[in-house]
């Protein structure tokens, strides 16, 4: 059944769209390369990649979003492959469900589409280590990603193992697969410098390594200057148009292997952007200057599930792509990025074999002409410009390139969108969020007293983890005497700890007395809170907590956490330092033992009714009907503090919405729970909160994007679909190529209303336009009456 949309609109066009699947080829191909470009059977060709990360979603939403990103104009899908998860404990394997590696690279190949693994095996990411497993980090005098005779072992030794499984699958294009492209390590010239010798030696004994592995395609290293042999050096970064230096080598290709379509974020970062013009200027710019292949990091960034996420960085994961989070198309990116690369495609002939030349027509102003194609572009920022070029006048935008597939019509320009927009809107749920019922259980502070690991003093938290838990307890226990404390009410002691980080919750005598936290970009902090002390023994207790391990930098075997120093000021007697005192640890928290967020593991513990604020370090249940409709969902924490949520026993990832960003909003408040966990009643769903909230506050709400708008200005071009080449000549597909403000519902959803139409001067956003100083009254009832009358809603 079709739920109806709200759209906002100029002109608009409903469609109905019938998705052919183009099955992989199964022949085999030969993968080469020259100077200009990839070459494939002996065929150039130009690509257009994006990456896609199969653990990042669930595999019933992975048909979906590849289908989504061929249909958005790509032909290569880039992932990484993450070793944490395929082996996290020491010979012990996992690829199954969204972690079937093999499963996700033939289903890019049934879809017609290439693939680039970037094997690594260090991918860094933003992914927990980098995608070392921890057990790595024990090897005995391991030194990561140098000339180190254990890690290069462990680190050929998986390599081999993937590539060939890999082989095994028939998956690389020389045996009919999809694979044209692999990578080893990852933009290591950042750290080789650290390693001296022993950096260049190991980044030649890696790209040797790998290429010995005989996998029949091209290997790449991303931003590796000195990339030996044949691997092909490829540039990282928002406008390799302009920054990368080129190949090593003549002999070797201009790759773009990743085009930040947004920045990802982490906890406490304000929202981070990048506009569609600009990520299309950027690619415009690489094609005109020799690239034959761009690939957008992120096309689809999806979710860091469960504890994933590398130091700091938020649970949602390049949301700004051209595919949100929830896998609906975020337009106007989508939808002018894939008008872009159907610009390029008319251009391919000329840019794969014809020769560039640049002229310039003042400050700023240069068409770049390759053959019968031409770049106009305006790198001014802040001016339009009107050039003349071949006896005809050009209006070009600050800061853009018009294309001209045949060095007279313009069929794009980078800064005039005629793509739709969509708006993204969240709507509480009433089957799911009917008669909640939570109740609680509260974890119990531990002391001295229990049978801990007991140390001298605080121990290092990931050696003691094995980062197999967030959470690790110190407690250590003083007798005081009277004498020792304040004799004034107003005066107490103040308890102090230095700790490399993450965060840390302080308990004395099992009273809550606050918490503390380091950034992304600092880690360590320093805890100090007033205390009650009573005359005896004295409990004090800390719950070091740690946000994901560190991702990236030099000898990541050697980084630390947890608490450092302990001390108490303002005792009659000065300060007392217990750091080197009789200490206990107490690995993870009793909730994640007997794993609660299982229905099994409920049954382990007893839950109490509750309602309203809650305390610290307490757990909450409930179970929830499966929301109506086909749209996405997501829940609602704005009310929380920080934890972590479960859904059937499925982590959806760490929230943390008291740490605000300097916008005074937190990163991230609402977190996807995608529809294949669910259930379609009684679905379990447990949070841990560790700080305090009110869980009456949280809702499971609906996602959509049923607002819709076009805005379409008289200076644009038609769209870029209406042309196409025959020869060298550019013709028109329909007779009709006008300017027009097109449409089209997603999901196979109706038009429910029109909310505003303006021919004239609107200005505003897509969900937020207002009439200009000039309108044609009879806007809104024209367009009223033209999707009225049309069978196909257009």
């Amino acid at each position: 059944m079709s739920v109806p949309s709200r759209v906002l609109l100029a002109a608009l066009v409903c469609l109905l769209m019938i998705s052919t699947v183009v099955q992989g080829e199964k022949f085999k191909r030969s993968v080469t390369y020259d100077g200009r470009s990839l070459i494939i059977n002996g065929k150039r060709e130009l690509f257009f990649s994006g990456s896609i990360h199969y653990p990042r979603m669930p595999p019933e939403m992975w048909w979906d979003i590849l289908k989504k990103a061929k249909a958005g104009g790509l032909n290569v899908i880039q992932t990484y492959v993450f070793w944490n998860i395929h082996e996290p404990e020491k010979g012990q394997f996992n690829f199954e469900g969204n972690y079937n590696l093999t499963k996700f690279i033939k289903m890019i190949g049934d879809l017609g589409m290439y693939a680039t693994l970037r094997v690594g095996p260090f991918i860094e990411a933003e992914w927990n280590y980098g995608g070392f497993p921890f057990w790595l980090r024990e090897v005995p005098n391991i030194t990561f990603r140098s000339d180190n005779p254990p890690f290069k072992y462990h680190m050929k030794k998986f390599t081999k193992m993937i590539i060939d499984m890999m082989k095994d699958a028939q998956l690389y294009a020389s045996q009919g697969g999809p694979i044209i492209l692999s990578q080893v390590e990852n933009e290591y010239n950042t750290i080789q410098l650290a390693f001296r010798e022993l950096g260049t030696r190991y980044v030649h004994w890696a790209g040797t390594m790998a290429v010995r592995l005989n996998t029949g395609v091209p290997w790449v290293m991303c931003k590796q200057k000195d990339a030996p042999g044949p691997v092909i050096n490829t540039c990282n970064g928002r406008n390799c148009g302009d920054t990368f230096t080129g190949p090593n080598k003549p002999s070797k290709p201009v790759l773009w292997t990743e085009n930040w379509t947004a920045r990802y974020r982490v906890f406490g970062d304000p929202p981070s952007r990048r506009s569609a013009e600009n990520l299309a200027f950027s690619v415009a710019r690489f094609f005109s200057k020799n690239g034959t292949l761009a690939n957008y990091y992120m096309y689809y960034g999806g979710t860091n599930y469960g504890r994933l996420g590398s130091s700091f960085v938020t649970t949602r994961y390049y949301d700004e792509a051209p595919i949100d989070e929830y896998g609906m198309l975020r337009e106007p990116k989508w939808g002018h990025l894939r008008d872009l690369h159907s610009a390029l495609r008319l251009c391919k002939k000329a840019l794969l074999s014809g020769k560039p030349s640049v002229e310039n027509f003042g400050p700023n102003l240069e068409p770049k002409t390759k053959a019968c194609v031409a770049f106009l572009s305006n790198n001014d920022s802040r001016t339009p410009a009107t050039l003349t070029f071949r006896g005809s006048k050009y209006y070009l935008p600050q800061y853009s390139i018009s294309i001209l597939p045949d060095c007279k019509t313009v069929v794009y320009n980078t800064r005039m969108i005629v793509a739709q927009h969509s708006s993204r809107h969240y709507q509480k749920s009433k089957a799911a969020n009917k008669d909640l019922r939570w109740e609680m259980f509260i974890e119990d502070i531990p002391t001295l007293n229990e049978n801990l690991i007991k140390s001298a003093s605080p121990l290092e938290q990931w050696s003691v983890t094995k980062d197999t838990t967030d959470y690790l307890w110190h407690t250590t226990s003083i007798s005081l005497d009277g004498f020792h404390l304040p004799l004034r009410e107003n005066i107490l002691p103040v308890l102090r700890i230095a700790s490399l980080g993450h965060m840390m919750h302080g308990f004395v005598n099992g009273h809550y007395i606050g918490s503390g936290h380091g950034t992304n970009i600092e880690n360590s902090f320093v805890f100090q809170k007033p205390i009650i002390l009573k005359p005896g023994i004295n409990h004090i207790s800390l719950l070091g907590v740690t946000i994901g391990l560190p991702d990236s930098g030099v000898y990541l075997e050697r980084r630390y956490a947890g608490t450092r120093t302990v001390a108490i000021q303002g005792l009659n007697t000065g300060t007392l330092d217990v750091t080197y005192s009789e200490w206990g640890q107490k690995v993870g928290l009793d909730g994640e033992k007997f794993q609660v967020y299982t229905q099994e593991g409920s049954d382990r513990v007893k839950w109490n009714k509750t309602k309203g604020l809650g305390g610290p370090l307490t757990w909450y249940k409930t179970y929830f009907d499966a929301p109506e409709g086909n749209d996405p969902l997501a829940i609602e924490v704005a009310t929380m503090s920080k934890g972590m949520v479960w859904v059937n026993g499925k982590s959806i990832g760490r929230y943390w919405v008291s740490f605000l960003s300097p916008t005074g909003k937190p990163s991230q408040s609402v977190y996807h729970i995608p529809r294949a966990f669910l259930k379609p009643k009684d679905n379990l769903l447990a949070i841990f909160e560790e700080i305090g909230g009110n869980i009456d506050g949280v809702q499971i709400v609906t996602v959509n994007r049923n607002t819709i708008c076009s805005y379409i200005k008289e200076s644009d071009p038609p769209r870029v679909n209406n042309r196409k080449r025959e020869d060298s000549v550019i013709q028109k597909v329909f007779d009709d190529a006008r300017r027009s403000a097109t449409l089209m519902c997603p999901d196979n959803k109706k038009i429910l209303r029109v909310e505003f139409a303006s021919y004239g001067n609107p200005f505003g956003a897509c969900g937020n336009y207002i009439l200009g100083n000039c309108s044609a009254p009879s806007s809104k009832r024209i367009i009223k009456q033209v999707y009225h009358l049309s069978s196909l809603c257009t």
